[in-house]
């Protein structure tokens, strides 16, 4: 009995045994995807017009996507390496932030002026924050040489959540949203609290090892190539002057072949050090996040990923607006948010895969499968900005499988370029793009433009009838998806000789 009790417990405590309690509490946090269903309820309770929904909406976002609090909590001394502490603090937001939201909506209390109403968005929404931090960062210390996969697995399932909070909603509760709302503050609150202990660290630091032998071995490879084209120019130079000159020539030559090289200066400047340089440590070691924020690659993928999630939002946001401008029926418009989540998971889980696949076999940086998945993005919006039968439904299929591989892809390149010590903080940092890019494009260019066109309308209501209504937003939509396209193709080419000579090699290692 106490060999099979220990067996058991040892079971308990393992890594593939966190893995599966944070993937039920993912299963569970994603409310924030479920907007599209109680944002009618949301809209009439209230009296919102679409712009003042798209900013709750927009607090909605900043909520679910800004995690620096979470990332610092589990990076912090108090909390390292117990990410029950940060799946606690998670799980009293969700708790608090929908309750209020379910009390105004049912008139329990008295209706909150728009911005309280935003706080409470704000409060339910930056739960999932805390959820995804702990579940991720356990994920990747626990599997490091998986570390795609294991984040689309992560990835996935939260962004299937919502299609399984749907299904419940509509198996219990259907045609009653505010009840749902209530689901959303108990459902994810009491899970978290059940399978929080289950969630622990077992591999801390080990990748750290692998890919610092890595890196040295590439860069004396690289330098040890280009001091011998130095000696040589030296052997063919006679004036001393013409030698330095050379040696200025070579050591510059010698920092563009190095692929660590771009991120010892700030945006890879290529000028001589000095005195007054930030010096950064090397892509793959650890960044804190002010040393993340002072390179190129930092601000590359935020844009990039500004562009990729900003314009997904703001089409899961007004997805039953634009359903309803198009005459889709209410269980139909549900029916397509439920359909979002999944093509979000397939998205996750699939580019997690597809790019740990290629990059074992092939090497390929992972930044090219952004571009990819940006470049199909902008075909999906200009799909749905037709407007013909069947549009919305194959547009969503395409925004809603290449936003969600943005959520697997970011996180991945994020740690594999800065390091696995302050992880969560950055990749958290780097989150706040969507909420950027939300706002800019779904209250700025959807909402505003929304308004606008049902202003013109007779009916006296704030409801805009026909493909008109979104057809100008999303091609904008669709103009900044080929823009994204085009910074991840500068990401790809700044990190490909990295991800070749150092990535590559130590999944190789792995192996071996």
């Amino acid at each position: 009995m106490r060999v099979a009790s220990s067996a058991v417990a040892a079971v308990r405590r393992s890594k593939w045994a966190a893995m599966a309690a944070s993937t039920w509490i993912q299963c569970a946090s994603g409310g924030s995807y479920c907007f599209g269903v109680y944002s009618p309820t949301l809209k009439s309770s209230q009296g919102y017009d679409q712009s003042t929904l798209d900013s709750v909406a927009f607090f909605k976002d900043v909520g679910a996507n800004i995690g620096v609090l979470s990332g610092l909590l589990i990076s912090s001394r108090a909390a390292h390496g117990r990410t029950w502490v940060v799946h606690l603090t998670g799980s009293a937001q969700c708790f608090v932030g929908y309750l209020l939201m379910w009390l105004s909506v049912t008139g329990c209390i008295p209706r909150p002026p728009p911005a309280l109403m935003c706080l409470y968005m704000l409060l339910a929404a930056h739960a999932q924050t805390f959820f995804n931090t702990a579940n991720v960062v356990s994920a990747v210390e626990n599997f490091p040489d998986s570390r795609g996969t294991v984040i689309g697995i992560m990835k996935g399932f939260l962004g299937l959540s919502g299609a399984i909070l749907i299904q419940i909603y509509q198996t219990m509760f259907d045609g009653n949203p505010s009840s749902f709302i209530l689901m959303l503050a108990l459902l994810p609150t009491f899970l978290t609290l059940l399978l929080m202990p289950y969630v622990t660290v077992h591999h801390r630091n080990g990748a750290a090892v692998v890919i610092k032998a890595q890196m040295i071995e590439a860069k004396a490879l690289g330098e040890s190539s280009c001091h011998e084209r130095t000696r040589l120019m030296e052997d063919n130079r006679g004036a001393p002057e013409e030698q330095t000159y050379d040696r200025v020539a070579a050591d510059r030559t010698c920092a563009q072949h190095d692929p660590t090289a771009p991120n010892k200066l700030a945006c890879g400047s290529g000028h001589e050090l000095s005195s007054g340089d930030l010096i950064l440590p090397q892509r793959g070691e650890n960044f804190s996040i002010t040393q993340a924020m002072s390179t190129c690659d930092f601000w590359l993928l935020f844009l990039a990923m500004a562009c990729g999630m900003g314009s997904g939002l703001a089409t899961v946001n007004n997805i039953s607006q634009i359903g309803g401008s198009l005459g889709y029926t209410n269980l139909e418009t549900s029916t397509l948010v439920s359909l979002w989540s999944i093509w979000n998971f397939l998205g996750r889980f699939g580019s997690g895969y597809m790019s740990d696949y290629f990059l074992r076999r092939k090497g390929w940086a992972r930044p090219l499968f952004i571009a990819l998945t940006l470049a199909v993005m902008s075909v999906g919006h200009a799909v749905i900005s037709t407007g013909l039968p069947g549009s919305l439904y194959v547009g969503s299929v395409l925004v809603g499988i290449c936003y969600g591989s943005q959520w697997s892809l970011m996180p991945s390149i994020t740690s594999e370029l800065f390091g696995l010590r302050h992880f969560g903080t950055i990749f958290n940092t780097i989150a706040i793009a969507s909420p950027f890019g939300s706002y800019i494009l779904s209250v700025r260019v959807v909402g505003y433009i929304y308004d606008m066109e049902s202003s013109t309308s007779s009916s006296g209501t704030h409801d805009c009838i026909g493909h008109h209504c979104f057809m100008l937003s999303f091609l904008i939509m669709a103009s900044c998806s080929l823009f994204g396209t085009v910074v991840a193709l500068i990401l790809f080419g700044r990190t490909r000789r990295f991800y070749e000579q150092v990535v590559y090699a130590k999944l190789q290692s792995y192996v071996q």
